[in-house]
């Protein structure tokens, strides 16, 4: 396993931020990590680099005990924190080169620099300060260093703060890219990041793991069972629907498909199905509404 968290926690003073988690990440997967302000994110990716020490428990990144071997662990990877550290006074090609000597790059630093640069799309922005950047390009100048050695393992936390949507788009695009021969650790508030890059989702809240699956299976088991989403062969009056015993509303979402809220899902489904066969009307399809992972989410941590 690329990560492996085993019963970690973290304590401030009697405040459990982190909880005795466990979880593993493999190569290739990006997993987002999901909760509220709050809930132990950061925290939890500070203690996996070796940022902040654990309470008790195990972090180990790529089979190195986080507090056995810190250094082998740093090789191994890339961190973006939430709060971007970078030295204002430094240029942007300079930064990297600085960070391409902690490092240790040796003679291959400058295409590898040159890489990062066209890989983030800094070019144009190279040869200024960072502190003359706007904030999106601070958090591409702070991708850059995190992955300018090529980690096997990337934790970033909040990596498209800032960003104006095509440098999203663009970002989202690039952390794929690289994730499928890495191991990707991502924490964001925006579930359409999560739905777009993610192979997968844990979900922490008040310092436990509250869920940890894939993001279909989430939605697949957390279906809102008071919702039928019918699909039929023709059109029909709204007042159909409405006039039906168990539906207490009828909501049409286009074309052929409709929306019944009801309190007994099975009534219901008998119903219309009687209905269809009264009126000789085909049903195409017929199931409980899948609830959005931002839907998911709130059921989960609130």
């Amino acid at each position: 396993m690329s990560i492996k968290v085993a019963s970690l926690t973290k304590l401030y003073d009697t405040q459990k931020a982190v909880n005795g988690i466990s979880f593993e990440i493999k190569k290739g997967e990006i997993a987002g990590f999901l909760g509220p302000n709050g809930a132990g994110k950061s925290t939890t990716m500070k203690m996996i680099t070796g940022y902040l020490p654990a309470t008790s428990g195990v972090a180990s990144v790529c089979g190195f005990d986080v507090a056995v071997s810190p250094m082998e662990v740093r090789r191994r990877v890339g961190y973006l924190p939430e709060a971007n550290p970078l030295y204002f006074e430094m240029y942007v090609r300079e930064y990297l080169e600085f960070s391409a000597g902690i490092h240790k790059l040796g003679a291959g630093k400058g295409k590898r620099i040159e890489e990062m640069i066209g890989l983030t799309g800094l070019g144009k922005e190279a040869h200024k300060k960072i502190g003359a950047l706007s904030k999106g390009y601070k958090q591409r100048v702070g991708l850059a260093q995190a992955m300018l050695h090529n980690p096997e393992v990337l934790i970033l936390d909040e990596p498209t703060s800032g960003l104006d949507p095509n440098q999203i788009v663009e970002i989202r695009d690039l952390i794929k890219n690289i994730g499928a021969d890495k191991t990707v650790l991502l924490s964001t508030h925006i579930m359409q990041e999560v739905q777009a890059m993610c192979s997968r989702v844990i979900i922490i809240n008040n310092g436990q793991i509250v869920a940890d699956d894939s993001i279909q299976h989430l939605q697949q088991v957390n279906t809102r069972q008071d919702v039928l989403i019918v699909t039929i062969g023709q059109s029909v009056d709204q007042a159909a629907f409405s006039a039906m015993k168990n539906a207490k509303r009828a909501e049409h979402l286009g074309d052929n498909k409709w929306k019944l809220v009801t309190a007994d899902p099975d009534s219901m489904r008998r119903e219309v199905m009687q209905w269809a066969l009264d009126k000789n009307i085909s049903i195409s399809a017929m199931q409980a509404e899948t609830e959005t992972l931002e839907d998911v989410f709130r059921t989960l941590t609130k």
